[in-house]
């Protein structure tokens, strides 16, 4: 099976060395929406491949120790084992799953990938136990912000409380959009649990003559800022968003441009816009007056398109995990992830002085390895002609619950601060 390296060549070799990080078209139309104009999609130039950005390899040592406040261990740190147990549930047991996770609904044959477990190399991690954590959490709220791989995790959460407590959805009551502001209460514990939609964290908008997206870079998105004071946990997330043609605003002004193609405009990276929409994120909530609550940052989740990119049929095939030994963390998989780690440990000094809490989900490489869980074709629409396998998003059930594996850990890791919250009404 071959895979395309970072300049889109096939990569040589067994070892597989990048995967090719690119949104497939069709869940554009049927999941995400650009923020600003909920009627619009995400379509993709005509001249765009839209091919993985030229590996850069940047020396990582200096980011594996002290990038998360850990009491036990590092449960970052360690590898996929073989688990005959299996999933806490299936698509039978939690009828939560959404059409574009539903991996068992809509075909997949094999159950392989849903017999490996986490394991970090000093120590267990604790199964997750619905009781505990909704005992945890009781009186309290939780706000997942990001794109639609936050609400994947946010549907992973409402399966693994399913055993234990069925939620309400109270989405209907807000004047939000209920398909991408999705809200839950769990009567008997108090508890609420939101998705609230924003891709790029930051205020966006189309460039209607083109298929080029205004980002202003120092502007938190309304959509979300303007409603998590009131929740005692913030899950902050982004990334595959960010590999599209953009153009940079700040201060009113553009400071350049990614993939636009405009000779009169300064061409930056999409580390430059990536960089300070976690900053401007991390600062609004700093300088939030009246917010409490804990911020996590989940870092960056990869897509694993191999054979082709997305839209030349591109696919995801594999039925197990790899190794340490198989895929490098390294190239512009690493340097993204570097972005985010090198905001939040700022944020997370300036926290300190003011009282805040910042933790981090450090679930990157833990992902990288596994090539095996996501939809691929099994989602509803795919018979439909021009559609194309998903990469990017993770099946339920499947190795995205393993990120709540590690926020049930983080939380009981720091329940004492938890307990002293504020709970919200």
């Amino acid at each position: 099976m071959k895979v395309l390296n970072g300049n889109g060549k096939h990569a040589p070799g067994k070892l597989v060395k990048s995967v090719v990080i690119l949104l497939p078209f069709t869940l554009f139309i049927l999941m995400l929406p650009l923020p600003l104009t909920k009627n619009s999609i995400f379509i993709p130039p005509n001249n765009s491949t839209f091919s993985s950005p030229n590996k850069v390899y940047v020396n990582r040592s200096s980011y594996d120790s002290n990038v998360t406040e850990m009491k036990r261990c590092n449960v970052f740190s360690g590898e996929w084992v073989p688990y005959s147990k299996g999933p806490y549930y299936d698509n039978e047991t939690c009828n939560l799953i959404l059409d574009q996770q539903n991996c068992m609904k809509f075909g997949r044959p094999d159950r392989e990938f849903l017999k490996w477990r986490w394991k970090p190399d000093e120590c267990e991690l604790p199964l997750f136990d619905a009781t505990l954590f909704l005992e945890i959490v009781r009186g309290k709220s939780m706000a997942f912000v990001g794109d639609s791989v936050a609400r994947n995790q946010m549907n992973s959460l409402l399966c693994l409380l399913n055993s234990v407590a069925r939620p309400e959805d109270i989405s209907s009551r807000y004047s939000t959009d209920p398909i991408y502001f999705r809200r839950w209460f769990y009567a008997d514990y108090n508890f609420t649990v939101v998705t609230l939609w924003s891709p790029f964290l930051v205020r966006s908008s189309d460039v209607h003559s083109s298929l080029i997206t205004n980002l202003y870079l120092d502007k938190a998105e309304e959509w979300w800022s303007g409603e998590v004071k009131n929740f005692d946990f913030v899950i902050i997330s982004a990334g595959q968003w960010f590999f599209r043609p953009a153009l940079f605003y700040e201060k009113g002004q553009v400071v350049g441009c990614h993939k636009c193609e405009q000779s009169n405009i300064t061409d930056l990276s999409h580390y430059y816009g990536y960089r300070k929409a976690f900053r401007t994120a991390f600062r609004t909530i700093l300088n939030m007056e009246g917010f409490k609550g804990v911020t996590f940052l989940r870092t960056f989740s990869p897509a694993h398109f191999e054979n082709a990119e997305w839209d030349k049929g591109g696919s995801c095939e594999r039925t197990k995990p790899y190794g340490k030994e198989e895929m490098k963390f390294d190239g512009y998989i690493f340097e993204t992830y570097k972005v985010q780690v090198e905001e939040f440990r700022a944020a997370k000094k300036q926290g300190r002085k003011r009282g805040l809490k910042f933790l981090m989900l450090n679930t990157t490489e833990i992902m990288l390895r596994r090539p095996d869980g996501h939809p691929n074709i099994h989602v509803w629409g795919h018979e439909m002609k021009n559609t194309h396998s998903d990469c990017v998003h993770w099946c339920l059930p499947g190795p995205i619950d393993t990120w709540n594996e590690l926020l049930f850990y983080k939380l009981k890791t720091q329940k004492s601060f938890v307990s002293s919250l504020q709970g919200f009404a």
